[in-house]
């Protein structure tokens, strides 16, 4: 059996780092200070539990256990979204390492090479382009990636020479000898906690489609200027706004804006630039494809319109990704072996298994999620459940090793 208080330990003191002692919420984001710090902590977590660490090209953080000429690998990413919760990636994180603990400490010795890695930069919170360091595993990083800037106009690029890294060794964290990838994550969602089950098995992962508009008018003194006269990038985006969320209801996909620059940002001014995201995403490639398409034409119209310019510009496009049959299967066993009904369901939620589908099969288990609340600090996960879930993930290594 896993050892349940250790794993809660282990989450209780990553989730200090990074924490806003305020609102409790966690602030770790990639090739910053707190995200080097939660790394080492996983790094010490790893060879406390029999692990040889190192750490790739891009700055992935690997514990290896065992040896063998195949890999199992499990995990996930301790990166977070500004004032995000001390689960989501964490967990999975930490609950593979706890199976290689728990594995040493019984003494087994499994017939492949397992491996844990914490991913780097999954959210994409810096720099607007995430997922990068499954990325670079599966060997679909491109160096004019690395251009993606922050806020303060630093690359990624940038981002990790300045943190000793060598940007043309990309290669070198490609991988091609993985038999299977296991991911444990929170549900971010209610659909466990309606069915009221503490652990499901993942059919498929719905991926992420980000796009970056900016909409331009003109600028002029709010009291000076005629309505009927004004250029206003604001409204113009308020309409853009509600009219992907009509595109979205009608191709039956999920669409966000959730990232908003009003520029000058002044009282008395008419808003002169607006920049916004938007994230469309969809197990089904083509419902996705056909409301990008029809994106591009109904934002156009409205600038036509209302008279501004509008462009829009592609920071990332992912491949939906489909589990894999047997290890959905394995998975569903070791649920059963619980004494629970087996429940499966999509992720609507990206993940870094769904990039490492294209070097090998993946299969994510779900832990039941307070609320469905996630990328908040309200975010939680019971011990009982994580206990669960965690067994049912050792279980699963245990069926696909043999």
């Amino acid at each position: 059996m896993i050892n349940s208080t250790r794993l809660q330990q282990h989450i209780e003191t990553l989730g200090q780092i990074g924490e806003n002692t305020v609102t409790k919420g966690m602030n770790r984001f990639s090739f910053t200070t707190e995200e080097q710090q939660a790394n080492d902590v996983i790094a010490r977590f790893m060879q406390e539990a029999g692990m040889t660490v190192t750490v790739d090209a891009v700055g992935n953080v690997i514990g290896t256990y065992g040896s063998g000429e195949e890999t199992i690998m499990m995990g996930s990413h301790i990166d977070t979204v500004p004032e995000g919760g001390k689960y989501d990636g964490a967990l999975g994180v930490l609950s593979a390492i706890e199976v290689v603990h728990t594995m040493a400490e019984q003494q087994v010795t499994p017939p492949y090479k397992i491996e844990v890695v914490a991913f780097k930069d999954e959210e994409g919170t810096r720099f607007g382009f995430g997922l990068l360091g499954s990325r670079a595993m599966a060997g679909l990083l491109e160096e004019q990636d690395l251009q993606a800037p922050d806020d303060d106009g630093i690359t990624i690029a940038q981002a990790m020479v300045d943190a000793g890294f060598v940007t043309d060794t990309l290669a070198s964290a490609v991988r091609t000898d993985i038999k299977a990838y296991v991911e444990l994550h929170i549900e971010q969602g209610k659909v466990l906690e309606n069915a009221d089950l503490p652990v499901g098995v993942v059919t498929g992962i719905a991926a992420p489609l980000w796009l970056d508009v900016k909409v331009i008018g003109v600028s002029e003194h709010a009291g000076a200027t005629p309505m009927d006269l004004r250029c206003d990038a604001l409204t113009a985006s308020s309409e853009m706004i509600l009219a992907i969320e009509k595109l979205a209801q009608k191709f039956g996909i999920v669409a966000t804006v959730g990232k908003l620059q009003v520029k000058p940002n002044g009282v008395n001014v008419i808003p002169g630039q607006v920049d916004f995201t938007i994230d469309m995403r969809d197990i089904d490639e083509e419902d996705v494809a056909q409301a990008e398409q029809q994106l591009y034409e109904v934002l156009q119209k409205i600038a036509e319109k209302r008279g501004v310019q509008c462009d829009t510009q592609l920071l990332q496009r992912v491949k939906p990704a489909k589990c894999d049959e047997l290890l959905i299967q394995q998975v569903s066993a070791a649920i059963e072996a619980q004494h629970l009904k087996v429940h499966t369901l999509p992720s609507g939620a990206g993940h870094d298994a769904m990039n490492m589908a294209n070097v090998a099969p993946i299969v994510m288990i779900f832990v039941r999620s307070k609320g469905g609340i996630s990328h908040n600090p309200l975010e939680y996960s019971s011990p009982e459940d994580i206990a669960i879930a965690t067994q049912v993930l050792y279980d699963t290594i245990q069926k696909i090793a043999q």
